[in-house]
């Protein structure tokens, strides 16, 4: 399987990518971390052939002082050609630090505004919709207005692609009834695969499937024998062979792996090189 993909079948991605979360703090609520450091690890990433970097105005830490956002336009701006950076809106952050969901299709626009505004660019390459929180919402709750608010920021050009977050299959039925669709950021995982049916429209619809939390996210267990059996064999560890799963488990995966940590980084980009046999994949079943 090939480590590149043509995200909205024009932007060439690195089927490995980064997750800017990480960045600002190494948990949602915690302290600081040092933004030098934040700035020197995009760098790297960058240098190992990352192209592709996930992100949100919300990534911040804890006190709202390092936000990811300002960490890339300081570390990569002006921003070399082929680099795509994806964001998210819907979730704001609250003021005792918390994030909220919004159904309100007017606050888009500010949201949108604010990530061009502190990425430093005049339009941005994939906006997801992000709905509800860690679990999709609800089955029956519409999309319907909010993806059109989106869509009249990419008819301005303020957005070249459309993405979804958090769906299930219903959300983006209703939303590639509006729009194209050419991302879905859902939950998914080694240890956690039940997020088939969307990940089987996304695949006969050419369209991006990249899961946050990738590495489980501190809340899944991704090691184990047949884990441990397989990373063994490559000479690799539990992480990378995670990794190289997701992006054998199907032609449309993309990986955006996050850290704060330089050697974490050159882990986890090296894991784009494993190539995963049909005995490996069946141990991993």
């Amino acid at each position: 399987m090939g480590n590149d993909f043509r995200l909205g079948g024009d932007l060439l991605l690195n089927r490995i990518g980064f997750g800017a979360m990480r960045l600002p703090t190494d948990s949602f609520h915690g302290p600081a971390r040092d933004p030098g450091t934040g700035r020197a690890v995009l760098r790297r990433a960058v240098e190992l052939g990352v192209n592709h970097i996930d992100t949100a105005t919300f990534y911040t830490s804890g006190d709202g002082t390092v936000r990811a956002n300002t960490l890339i336009r300081e570390a990569l701006h002006p921003y070399p050609a082929g680099l795509v950076i994806a964001t998210k809106v819907g979730p704001a952050r609250t003021p005792d630090g918390g994030l909220a969901a919004t159904t309100d299709p007017t606050v888009l626009r500010p949201m949108v505004e604010e990530n061009l505004e502190t990425l430093g660019v005049d339009r941005l390459d994939l906006v997801y919709l992000r709905i509800g929180g860690v679990m999709p919402p609800p089955h029956g709750e519409s999309v319907a207005e909010r993806f059109e608010a989106l869509a009249a920021l990419r008819e301005e050009g303020l957005i070249r692609h459309l993405g979804l977050s958090n769906v299930d299959a219903g959300h983006l039925a209703e939303a590639r009834a509006i729009a194209p669709v050419a991302a879905v950021q859902n939950h998914f995982h080694a240890a956690k695969r039940d997020d088939t049916e969307v990940l089987a429209v996304c695949e006969d619809a050419g369209i991006a499937y990249v899961p946050f939390f990738p590495l489980g996210g501190g809340l899944s267990d991704l090691t184990g024998d047949r884990m441990a059996k397989v990373a063994d064999r490559h000479g690799a560890t539990v992480p990378q062979i995670a990794l190289a799963w997701l992006l054998g488990s199907s032609p449309v995966t993309l990986a955006i792996p996050g850290t704060g940590s330089l050697a974490h980084l050159e882990e986890n980009t090296a894991a784009g090189e494993i190539v995963l046999t049909q005995e490996d994949l069946s141990d991993l079943t």
